[in-house]
């Protein structure tokens, strides 16, 4: 059985994959609960993980990605991980990557105003530059200034890079039961002789998972917005690879923002442009889950209602209406499950009857699950 965990810290992105051969996977860490605060229901990030590293005898991560570096995709990591640049980041108590997954811009951008940015950046930059322990995800064209103005070769660093359209070589369906497809960051061509880059997007990856040949396949899309998704399910389309769009599983892009479905808002219900619509109704399975990790959803006439920033009602109400569309289809936002006055960490358990969400879990780490209704896809 493999495993999925996404944390209850407000607008803010952690999830675990466990793989069902010991593997572990981390995207994104931000560390959000303020230990001053006893009111604070967020969960204290670090104690979480290090508690579950422990119980299954290990210090490291084979794979941490960073989708991006905004704050709620990082926050505190400088702090939780072993960064191979400086010493002072390297103590008994931290935890290792043994393989970090970066989208370019990790690599190559400027002017980034917060300091833990600019040090996993650093850590990213020494990685690339070390020729090892990093996976870089853009097209190559885009680091090749970059690599002359420091001094890299990028011919000897190419191993280390891949493009939207191939998957992540450190895992496999064959030897790991789990294949990491690349959607995000890509290039849109617009003409015959001009491409647009888009690799100051995020990391936006389709894992499929396979267990007794039964495959479950999951979305995990950053902060996409809906001209990103719009791009992607009409590239993926044209070349065929539709299965490719197939979910069980979302994690949904920025905290159940409109901006993700659509250009407006709407009264109570975001309208999505037609591709994104596609993408979630046509292309998700019976049964599905979708996961807004995100503070509780405002209700209609409440203070956080008229608040620009996400969770937006309007867009959980077309996710609640228009793609949890069956009894079992299940919509779950991190800072309400299990309640809103208790929240707890989200786990997904993906066997042979494809995704169900665990009902409780014990301290040594069994769980629960609800009964797997048949599924489609």
């Amino acid at each position: 059985m493999h495993k999925l965990t996404f944390f209850p810290l407000g607008n803010a992105d952690c999830c675990r994959i466990d793989l069902e051969n010991g593997k572990k996977i981390l995207f994104d860490y931000a560390n959000t609960r303020d230990p001053a605060d006893p009111y604070d229901l967020r969960c204290h990030l670090a104690e979480e993980l290090r508690g579950d590293l422990e119980a299954a005898g290990r210090d490291s991560y084979d794979v941490v990605a960073f989708t991006h570096l905004d704050e709620d995709h990082y926050k505190g990591a400088s702090e939780f991980f072993w960064l191979e640049h400086a010493d002072k980041y390297q103590s008994d108590d931290r935890t290792k990557m043994e393989v970090m997954w970066v989208p370019a811009a990790v690599i190559t951008e400027t002017g980034l105003d917060k300091a833990e940015a600019r040090v996993l950046r650093a850590e990213a930059r020494h990685r690339f530059k070390e020729g090892s322990g990093i996976r870089i995800f853009s097209r190559p064209e885009k680091l090749r200034k970059w690599c002359d103005d420091n001094g890299v070769d990028f011919d000897e660093r190419k191993h280390l890079i891949t493009d939207a359209g191939g998957t992540a070589p450190e895992f496999g369906l064959g030897h790991d039961a789990v294949e990491f497809f690349v959607h995000s960051p890509f290039a849109k061509r617009l003409n015959e002789n001009e491409v647009e880059d888009r690799n100051s997007d995020g990391l936006i990856m389709h894992a499929t998972f396979s267990v007794g040949g039964v495959q479950t396949r999951v979305w995990l899309m950053a902060d996409a917005t809906h001209e990103v998704l719009s791009d992607i399910v009409d590239i993926t389309t044209a070349r065929g690879r539709t299965s490719r769009l197939d979910w069980d599983v979302t994690k949904l892009p920025h905290h159940c923002s409109y901006r993700s479905l659509g250009p407006d808002k709407g009264t109570d219900k975001t309208e999505p442009v037609a591709q994104v619509e596609k993408l979630f109704e046509t292309h998700g399975q019976d049964g599905c889950i979708v996961v807004s990790s995100s503070k509780p959803i405002p209700s209609k006439g409440s203070a956080g209602d008229n608040d620009d920033n996400p969770p937006h009602r309007q867009a959980a109400n077309y996710y609640r209406e228009d793609v949890v569309d069956t009894p079992e289809d299940q919509f779950k936002v991190t800072m309400e499950h299990p309640r809103k006055a208790a929240p707890k960490p989200l786990v997904i358990g993906i066997d042979a009857g494809k995704a169900t969400v665990w009902k409780r879990a014990t301290a040594a780490g069994a769980g629960a699950y609800g009964a797997s209704a048949p599924r489609a896809g």
